[in-house]
């Protein structure tokens, strides 16, 4: 069998690139040793990024709408129990509120599309459904990956069907979107490094219809979206997007341990059923590289984090979409070498500082978590302190774990080949975002003067020139990209909070809304800057004329 690219693994990370690549009319296969997707826990959170990402695929209405409703509120609260009263109560927007926000705020600091709460059993089957639609995805389930050929044209991969027999597939590149256990990076081998096996706990999913509705218990919490346990070994639990389901996580040692742990945590004997408990591990590893030739490695692959701060699978959709795009432009002939060469220089980048937001945020709630005392739960003035003192350190460092907006949105590709590196910029900082449009960051969203979005407005299968002024001539830019064969959208769009945002008269957006370029006037040169926008020129520090506005100055560290 023939196609265009092979993509390992059918989890959220490959479907999101097979549903990229489907809809750029690139032909894809998509393997997955599954015959169905798992009703397992794990991500339990789509970030404002990658929402925003399922937007332009088309897909967030349908998210929303499998997943929690927007109107439930979205706190996190430190508790002993769902009957004791919680030590603090941090509130956070729920998905409605956040949506208001939005409409209400004028100076790009807010994302388009808040995050949604929705269970990767939920969201798998949704992204299945939408991947096998495509007439350019054929998903091949039962179905086991077992090896790869690199070839000067291509990729042979042997795969095993379920009935035994295997058969070949070859493909102008192939993709590992596996796992942790990623067969196609050890056949590459390339390894991970960093901290493994940090520590182990295990997970527990349990059905219990009344806790939710039953919220608060007397003198409880009331309805949020994490319980974290403070008092005993490391426990927190986790309202699932159906409100039906809960998971924890606890270092205890058994399924035993583990049911007594929910009943010791609900307080109240409500009606339940533990469906699923299992040991898995904290890991904080990198891979030393994003793949070789013509064979790519994506999501879990490349990146394992500690799932505090909901940074793993958001990270490896941002993967997907930033390789999808430089496929199909290179698949489709107008892509230089350079294109698919920037997946590692910018991706990686990403995968690196998503490890340390991973770090940072556990140790926030480790920080918290170490100033428990014995005495904690006892109803004297010695535990009343306890309880405040806790309440008084985790309303600063369980924040750590919550509040990574920067980390989301702000991340910016620095010293990337097919970028207009510009010295400084914005500092990374995983708790705030500063609206920029820097080049290699994400172009901020900003209301348009018809009410419309401006992320709305460009188009994901080529390049836009933002205009914020109108007063120039972008023709020779459009002839530049199209003697490569590439499209550019010019946008006119005369405003003055874009261009106080903005910064500069005009932006060049890539088709993932990031920043390729950005000054006042065009550079003599436009040939140049098509050809660096594209992949057929330039080094990790190419750097184009700003042509107008104040100079850029200072480094930031990636």
């Amino acid at each position: 069998m023939e196609t265009q690219v092979i993509i390992v693994g059918a989890g959220p990370v490959g479907l999101t690139l097979a549903i990229d690549l489907g809809r750029r009319g690139i032909e894809c296969v998509l393997i997955e040793q599954k015959a169905e997707p798992q009703f397992l826990p794990k991500m339990e959170r789509c970030n404002a990024r990658t929402m925003e990402i399922f937007r332009r695929l088309g897909l967030a209405d349908r998210i929303r709408a499998a997943g929690m409703p927007e109107d439930i509120p979205m706190d996190i609260q430190i508790v002993r129990s769902m009957v004791e009263p919680p030590l603090l109560r941090l509130a956070y927007p729920s998905v409605a509120q956040a949506r208001v926000r939005t409409r209400q705020s004028t100076d790009g600091s807010l994302p388009l599309e808040p995050y949604q709460l929705i269970s990767q059993y939920t969201l798998e089957p949704l992204l299945l459904e939408e991947a096998e639609r495509l007439p350019a995805v054929t998903v091949m389930r039962s179905t086991t990956f077992l090896e790869f050929t690199e070839q000067p044209a291509g990729v042979l991969a042997t795969v095993s069907h379920a009935d035994g027999v295997r058969s070949t597939l070859s493909a102008a590149y192939l993709v590992g979107c596996d796992g942790g256990a990623s067969r196609v990076r050890k056949q590459l081998g390339i390894r991970l490094h960093g901290e493994g096996d940090i520590a182990r706990l295990r997970q527990g999913l349990f059905l219990c219809e009344q806790l939710y509705e039953r919220l608060p218990m007397g003198n409880g919490p009331g309805r949020g979206r994490h319980y974290l346990v403070a008092g005993g070994p490391p426990t927190f639990m986790i309202m699932q997007d159906s409100t039906r389901h809960w998971t924890i996580h606890s270092a205890v040692e058994s399924d035993e341990e583990m049911r007594q742990m929910f009943e010791r945590i609900i307080g109240a004997p409500l009606p339940y059923e533990m469906l699923y408990c299992a040991e898995w591990r904290q890991n904080l590893l990198l891979a030393e590289r994003y793949g070789e030739g013509r064979v790519f490695l994506a999501g879990d692959a490349v990146h394992l984090v500690i799932p505090t701060g909901g940074l793993g699978m958001n990270t490896g959709v941002g993967d997907a979409v930033d390789l999808a795009w430089k496929l199909a432009a290179t698949l489709d002939g107008w892509g230089g070498p350079g294109l698919l060469a920037s997946y590692e220089a910018e991706r990686r980048q990403i995968g690196e500082r998503v490890v340390g937001a991973s770090r940072y945020a556990s140790l926030g709630y480790r920080a918290w978590l170490a100033e428990v005392r014995p005495e904690i739960g006892d109803d004297t003035a010695e535990g009343a302190s306890a309880r405040a003192h806790v309440a008084e350190v985790a309303n600063v460092e369980q924040r750590k774990s919550n509040e990574m907006i920067g980390a989301e949105l702000g991340y910016r590709y620095v010293d990337s080949p097919i970028i207009d590196n510009v010295p400084g910029g914005p500092q990374h900082d995983v708790r705030v975002y500063q609206a920029t449009a820097w080049p290699g960051a994400r172009l901020p969203h900003m209301w348009l003067a018809d009410g419309s979005a401006i992320q709305d407005r460009l188009r994901s299968d080529r390049y836009t020139l933002v205009d914020v002024k109108g007063e120039q001539d972008p023709g020779q830019l459009v002839a530049a990209f199209e003697v490569f064969g590439a499209l550019l959208d010019v946008l006119v769009v005369p405003d003055s909070a874009l261009r106080s945002v903005y910064e500069r008269d005009l932006i060049l957006v890539r088709p993932d809304m990031h920043v390729a370029w950005r000054g006042d006037r065009l550079p003599e040169a436009v040939d140049d800057l098509a050809a660096l926008a594209t992949g057929r020129r330039g080094g990790r520090n190419s750097q184009i004329p700003s042509s107008g506005g104040p100079v850029d100055s200072g480094r930031c560290p990636p």
